[in-house]
């Protein structure tokens, strides 16, 4: 069905698109290993596995293959088509363990293993925090060499609010591997998880030539939605005060 999906999809977006792609050589043959990408947009998804020989496995929450429906089947087969792996988020620890458990799966049986150690899309653009518990967690557990990957462009195709995308040429550039095996065994320490996945970030940074922000993402995403959310009250309070004004001022004699 992968292979299937891959025709039928990833014609099209080569054909309409036409993604360029600089490393392929760094990507092996064979064996397992962890592609580690910025997040832009949703099609990262596609338009990285779409330029591999390879089969590469993605994780996605475990809705998209559970929602009811003509829809919800549609996409589910859609989803399990292009090789994504439901990760069920309602457990103790959540998305992270179940991501970790899954993707140690994959490697074990030589694939290639996808992940976005942002933990989401960027909200703006610039490239944020890893999130030191998947990626590294992984890596170190199988000792996989980590591949960085830096998608260029596709948050422009289409930006929020745009049904329709914009035809123009996205990029990948995918850096030399990282092995990070003289780590093995020191999973449960929280110093090794930040520094691994500092240096992947710093890799998919000089890759990416995008502003590294110290932040993580999911946080800037809460602050920006507050900031908005004070703005718009902001600005009804301002309305109100002015409506109030016009009043008083027509009841003046």
């Amino acid at each position: 069905m992968y292979g299937a999906m891959k025709v039928s999809i990833g014609g099209p977006l080569k054909l309409a698109f036409r993604p360029w792609v600089e490393g392929l050589e760094n990507v092996p043959a064979e064996g397992p290993a962890i592609l580690a990408s910025n997040h832009l947009s949703f099609s990262d998804s596609f338009f990285l596995p779409v330029m591999l020989d390879r089969k590469v496995t993605f994780i996605a929450k475990a809705e998209y293959f559970t929602t009811p429906g003509l829809k919800g089947r549609l996409t589910a087969a859609f989803f399990k088509g292009v090789g994504q792996l439901p990760v069920d988020r309602s457990g103790a620890r959540g998305a992270g363990e179940a991501a970790i458990k899954s993707g140690i799966e994959v490697l074990e049986r030589g694939e290639l293993f996808g992940i976005y150690p942002e933990g989401t899309r960027s909200p703006d653009g610039r490239l944020y925090r890893g999130k030191p518990g998947g990626l590294a967690r992984v890596a170190l557990a199988t000792g996989a060499p980590v591949i960085p990957v830096a998608m260029i462009d596709t948050e422009k195709i289409q930006p929020p609010g745009k049904i329709m995308p914009k035809l123009m040429r996205p990029g990948i550039r995918i850096g030399k591997p990282l092995d990070f095996r003289r780590y093995q065994g020191m999973e449960q320490d929280r110093f090794v998880l930040r520094a691994v996945t500092d240096e992947v970030m710093y890799e998919i940074m000089k890759l990416s030539g995008q502003e590294y922000v110290d932040v993580y993402a999911t946080a800037a995403k809460r602050q920006m939605a507050e900031a908005a959310k004070a703005e718009k009250q902001a600005h009804r309070q301002a309305e109100q005060a002015q409506k109030d004004a016009q009043r008083e001022d027509r009841k003046r004699p």
